[in-house]
């Protein structure tokens, strides 16, 4: 018998899934961080608004990765829906 492995579709693949998501989550975080910490350096002088820089950063990495990941996994819900406009109908230009 040759190679009898199942080829599983991409969008059910949670391996692959869970892999991609991360390895976008670790990057963003250690990119953002840095981000963070180099701002800090070159914007402020106390040692603790620059661990604020660096926390702000760290935190805005995982938010984005967890936008990221919770659209590969299509649970997140669709964006908002443009409002529903309701045709008024036009005033007849005749008498009654």
């Amino acid at each position: 018998m040759a190679d009898s492995k199942e080829i599983i579709p991409q969008q059910y693949d949670l391996n692959a899934k869970w892999d991609a998501c991360l390895d976008l989550t670790v990057r963003r975080f250690v990119y953002s961080s840095l981000g963070g910490a180099f701002g800090g350096l070159l914007l402020f002088r106390s040692p603790v608004t620059r661990w604020t820089s660096v926390a702000f950063g760290a935190g805005v990495g995982i938010g984005s990765a967890y936008t990221e990941c919770s659209r590969l996994f299509e649970g997140s819900p669709a964006k908002l829906a443009a409002p529903k406009i309701i045709e008024v109908p036009a005033p007849q230009d005749g008498h009654n």
